[in-house]
């Protein structure tokens, strides 16, 4: 067992590049880190990390060994994953970190925490880009496109922006025939809380990014007061498709000028590579997979 609690000093060591870190990591002091990795490194006869006084690195023997500790944990995890499995409903606290948009998928989630009451979920909203195994998130959902090869990714569905505006707006101020339209139009923009900055209304003309001389009504850092001052007749706001279906459906909001609002994406999971997921991550997975985005068919 002593043998380990060395591996595992070792393994944080290694992915956190701090003894710190891994130490706080473990409820221990850097100095037991430090520690349990010489006598690691004493009993196998090699040097494992190059030291500095901020951080260490491996040498390429503890590259190497590093890979072969995280074969003997993984293994280690799917013999608990098997036991786990066999006593049938998934349970324990599930740390997701999701979009600050993600508010919107509460009805999702909610339906999930129903389905599943064993499990504690413990949700993180941040538009900041997390680091999945530092922090230790169990699982992110995502818009754009995330490159690790420490992770594993799901499609959970694709999105569009609409733009839209209430009947009585439109009555009142005229529907858009073209994007220099809008410059006879009151805006609802968003504002990205991470830089400050206004989000640019996706659009185009004759394939060219166009952005219109818009008057500006309001500007919000959420999607939620943008939707409920849209449907208030305040302006015309350009939101994703998902954040608005009820919306466009019972005709509180009207689409206009689709045909030159271009820009689309998608929302994606991910979670810590393994072989085995672990019950409780299983089931979130496969129900955000399949609920999400009902109306999509994914392979």
């Amino acid at each position: 067992m002593d043998s380990l609690g060395s591996l595992n000093a070792f393994v944080q060591a290694a992915e956190m590049r701090s003894f710190t870190a891994a130490g706080q990591k473990l409820g221990i002091s850097s100095s037991a880190v430090s520690k349990a990795v010489a006598r690691l490194e004493d009993r196998l006869g090699v040097r494992l990390f190059h030291r500095s006084t901020r951080t260490v690195t491996l040498t390429p023997e503890g590259a190497l060994f590093l890979e072969r500790c995280r074969s003997i944990f993984s293994e280690m995890e799917a013999a608990e994953l098997e036991l786990l499995q066999t006593r049938g409903t998934p349970g324990g606290k599930l740390r997701v970190s999701l979009p600050l948009v993600g508010m919107l998928m509460m009805p999702t989630l909610t339906a999930f925490m129903r389905a599943w009451p064993g499990i504690e979920m413990d949700l993180d909203f941040t538009d900041r880009l997390v680091d999945v195994i530092d922090e230790g998130f169990d699982a992110v959902v995502r818009t754009g496109e995330i490159s690790d090869s420490r992770l594993m990714m799901r499609t959970l569905g694709t999105f569009r922006y609409r733009l839209v505006g209430s009947p009585s707006y439109l009555a009142g101020h005229g529907t858009p025939q073209t994007p220099s339209d809008l410059s006879e139009h009151r805006g609802l923009r968003h504002l990205f809380p991470s830089t400050g900055k206004v989000e640019e209304w996706p659009l185009q003309v004759d394939g060219k990014p166009f952005s219109p001389a818009i008057k500006t009504a309001a500007v919000a850092s959420a999607i939620e007061p943008l939707i409920h001052l849209a449907q208030e007749g305040i302006g015309l706001a350009c939101l994703p498709d998902f954040a608005i279906r009820d919306q466009l459906a019972d005709g509180k909001l009207v689409a206009v000028l689709d045909d030159a609002v271009k820009h689309s994406g998608s929302f994606r999971i991910l979670w810590p590579s393994s072989r085995h997921l672990a019950p409780k991550l299983r089931v979130f997975v496969d129900f955000m997979g399949g609920n999400l985005f009902p109306h999509e068919q994914r392979g």
